[in-house]
């Protein structure tokens, strides 16, 4: 148990940050992100024995179930929520650096799984295998995916229109 623990801790160390880079691209905000990381860590870290036997590639195996998790955050979230009551006080996000940023906004529209092929393929700089194994899709999905999120992003950007 021990050994499982200075492994896990050795994986965290060496890859949070980036993992938090890539839950930031996937989520729009630090904030998400963060729980989104460490929601996927928690989990991961009671079973890292054999996500390290199993998979051959426990990074590709956290991006994965980062994409997924996100993906099924979305579909549970994007539902509205009515309230009886609406909120006496406005809360005040924390601004976010790139909120402005033309870029930034059409990443952050994008659907999940459009939004995850590009930041895998040019934020952090996976192939189309090794995107489609870290998703759990076929090449030809990923090749699909990135060419309609570009369509999107370009569309979004000169102010053009969606591809599904």
């Amino acid at each position: 148990m021990t050994g499982q623990l200075t492994d896990f801790e050795e994986f965290v160390r060496t890859h949070l940050s980036g993992l938090l880079r890539y839950g930031h691209a996937l989520t729009g905000n630090p904030h998400d992100a963060a729980d989104l990381v460490q929601t996927v860590l928690e989990k991961i870290g009671s079973r890292w024995t054999h996500v390290q036997r199993k998979t051959g590639d426990p990074l590709a195996y956290v991006r994965r179930s980062m994409a997924n998790a996100h993906v099924s955050r979305w579909r549970r979230t994007r539902r509205e929520n009515l309230v009886a009551d609406v909120p006496d006080g406005r809360v005040e996000p924390p601004a976010d650096p790139f909120e402005h940023e033309p870029l930034w906004q059409a990443l952050r529209e994008l659907p999940p799984r459009q939004r995850a092929v590009i930041v895998l393929r040019y934020y952090e700089g996976l192939s189309e295998v090794e995107i489609a194994q870290t998703l759990g899709i076929s090449q030809g999905t990923v090749k699909s995916q990135a060419s309609k999120a570009i369509a999107n992003l370009r569309g979004r950007i000169a102010g053009g229109r969606e591809v599904r």
